[in-house]
């Protein structure tokens, strides 16, 4: 395959009203392969199988294999020869299964993609796409389970995308492919069969900013990807206890939407991050230190976190629900930021209502 110049843009397809994440996922490579003839897709699977989460599914009988390539099983090559191909000036779009496998290629995204523009004087920019599926909740065991894109988020030259809704999941590829830095997009595993409403003409969305979900007064509840319905699902169960929870939606891990998550804690005056991470050296840690450091005196209780036990994710049904961030342990931790502010002991007069803080 050689660099071609891009095309003009072809109409794409309206979709449906109501579509899947999965197949909104598909008709935003579907479009990506339509608009730039450097545009491919590389992956185990990806191909004649459709997908391993049947996300490329019929893209190869529309575009070939030239642009659909079936790669080996062996992550450290196929993405390496991603690197190589956004160096010769084409914009690849390399899908690993899971998050757990991308581990065999973090030679590559870490010591080449993050750092060669870096390493190179601003002379080698590497655009590259690499999508991976994440999280648990399906019983796939621990080596196909993990949520590891806050490991990811650490590393500077590289953007983390985790998008959690429809649009998003139609949406965030154009600009993704448009940046020139490595991007990682982080599917959730749970998110693939979640249906919904999605208008014909959506278009690129921002992927600098985080998105209020839903608006708040007394608790903002800060999450991403899969923790997302769940995050919602808990605002409403804490609504019916008369307590106003702002759901914010990361949306981009790396860099981190400080602004609009500032902005919400000082409306609100508490947090809870929602993260299913583990919780040490989490990016729900993250989180909470720079709230700590940016916003304590906008804080009226110490920031909550809920993550995902510390242990390798169960196979069994029961001890997977247990391990993971539920709504009823969102629920409690948002009550425990509104009910008890200050530690039991601490005087009276430091105690704040629900309501905010004094004028």
């Amino acid at each position: 395959m050689t660099a071609t110049h891009t095309r003009p843009a072809e109409p794409a397809a309206p979709l449906d009203r109501k579509t899947t994440y999965r197949e909104a996922m598909r008709e935003a490579l579907r479009e990506a392969l339509r608009t730039d003839e450097r545009v491919f897709l590389m992956g185990e699977d990806v191909g004649r199988y459709g997908g391993c989460f049947g996300v490329s599914l019929g893209l190869l009988e529309e575009f070939g294999p030239e642009r659909i390539r079936d790669a080996p099983l062996s992550e450290s090559a196929f993405v390496g020869a991603g690197i190589g191909a956004a160096l010769a000036g084409m914009r690849p779009i390399v899908e690993i299964m899971t998050v757990n496998f991308s581990l065999l290629a973090l030679d590559q995204i870490l010591n080449n993609a993050a750092t060669l523009l870096h390493m190179s004087g601003g002379q080698l920019p590497v655009p590259i796409v690499i999508r991976m599926t994440t999280g648990a909740g399906r019983q796939l065991a621990a080596q196909h389970s993990h949520s590891l894109e806050g490991w990811y988020a650490h590393i500077p030259g590289v953007r983390v995308l985790a998008p959690a809704t429809l649009t998003d999941a139609r949406c965030m590829l154009a600009p993704a492919l448009a940046d020139p830095d490595p991007v990682l997009i982080f599917e959730h595993g749970s998110l693939y069969n979640v249906s919904g409403d999605l208008a014909a003409d959506a278009g690129p969305v921002e992927i600098d900013r985080a998105a209020i979900r839903r608006p708040g007064t007394d608790v903002s509840l800060i999450t991403y990807g899969g923790s997302l319905p769940k995050a919602l699902a808990a605002a409403d169960d804490l609504a019916s206890g008369g307590i106003s929870a702002e759901v914010v939606d990361l949306r981009t891990l790396r860099p981190l939407d400080d602004a609009t998550i500032g902005d919400s804690v000082a409306r609100t005056h508490r947090a809870v991050v929602v993260d299913e991470g583990w919780r040490t050296g989490s990016l729900a840690a993250e989180i909470s230190a720079r709230l700590t450091e940016r916003h304590f005196y906008d804080l009226d209780a110490p920031v909550e976190r809920v993550c995902s036990a510390e242990v390798p994710i169960p196979y069994a049904h029961r001890l997977e629900a247990a391990a993971l961030p539920q709504v009823d342990g969102i629920v409690a931790a948002a009550r425990r930021t509104v009910g008890e502010p200050f530690p039991s002991g601490a005087c009276e007069a430091q105690r704040r209502p629900v309501t905010g803080r004094p004028g």
